[in-house]
């Protein structure tokens, strides 16, 4: 078991990848703490942990408070008596979503109010700061840990409409570079994944909407690789578990010499990808397959 007797603390637990490795990371041995905004799905989460025969604690809590965050950190402290992972994953996109995606609409930045703006770096940069902040001394006095934070592939690449996201995400990546320099000193190991596809539909959706449990391309159902977008073609579309299973990775000894990475997850070669898409690139390179498989 590659988690065996680490404790580690999920937020954004409550569904979607955070779900996904909880169940994962259960599997592998770890007892979990699932943190969320939303009770009643860590608690959900939980119980689905538990009849897996695994060991998990729900806790209610927004990362965006300070208070919650040492609340969770000194629940589990109590209960487990330490704590070996922190795997911060909670976060929000900016009002409006994508355009055409789950019903997202298009938003000029101009547009956006400084409360839109605020918002979306609350949860997504401030509240990664929390929680890598409020998990550094237990790890200090524990001899070590490893510190997974949730990027994105819109730190990498522009995505339409998604500004203040996007902001969030590349801090992100600054903020686990300076910090993985910073805690070395003490063997805390800091690290990200930066999904690509293979998430979760509930990231769009309305709080408290319910939890699906598959990602965007699962839910879809008929998959075709030949009309996707990302260059490598499986007959299999991403799931939660592509992006889990590198969480997995960083919050294992498996990366144990690993600090300040930004691992692109279920990326399918997307980053590979010329900066010019000819359009006609992906039908070519059907047909060459065909007939060299023929």
């Amino acid at each position: 078991m590659r988690l065996k007797d680490k404790v580690v603390i999920i937020t954004g637990g409550g569904s979607g990848l955070g779900r996904e490795s909880a169940r994962l990371f259960a599997d592998e041995g770890a007892s979990v703490v699932v943190f969320d905004v939303l009770g009643d799905r860590a608690t959900e989460t939980e119980k689905l942990v538990r009849d897996h025969g695994g060991t998990a604690v729900a806790v209610q809590g927004d990362v965006t408070n300070e208070a919650d965050l040492e609340r969770v950190v000194e629940t589990t402290l109590a209960t487990f008596g330490k704590l070996d992972v922190m795997f911060a994953n909670a976060g929000v996109v900016s009002r409006g979503g994508v355009p055409g995606v789950l019903g997202g609409e298009h938003i000029e930045v101009a547009d956006y109010s400084l409360e839109d703006w605020n918002a979306v770096v609350a949860v997504n940069l401030t509240g990664v700061f929390l929680s890598c902040k409020h998990a550094i001394n237990p790890m200090r006095r524990n001899g070590g840990g490893a510190i997974v934070v949730t990027s994105s592939s819109a730190a990498f690449l522009a995505y339409p409409n998604i500004t203040p996201y996007t902001a969030t995400k590349a801090g992100v990546n600054g903020l686990v570079r300076n910090l993985a320099f910073d805690l070395g000193k003490y063997g805390i190991r800091v690290n990200a994944l930066a999904p690509t596809h293979g998430m979760s539909p509930n990231f769009l959706m309305p709080p408290g909407a319910p939890v699906v449990g598959k990602s965007y391309e699962e839910a879809r159902g008929e998959w075709d690789p030949w009309v996707q977008p990302h260059p490598l073609k499986l007959q299999r579309p991403p799931s939660l578990r592509d992006n889990a299973n590198v969480a997995l990775f960083l919050a294992s000894d498996d990366s144990a010499y690993m600090s300040g990475a930004v691992l692109p997850s279920a990326d399918g070669g997307t980053l590979a990808r010329i900066g010019i898409q000819f359009a006609d690139d992906a039908a070519r390179d059907h047909a060459s397959w065909k007939q060299d498989d023929q």
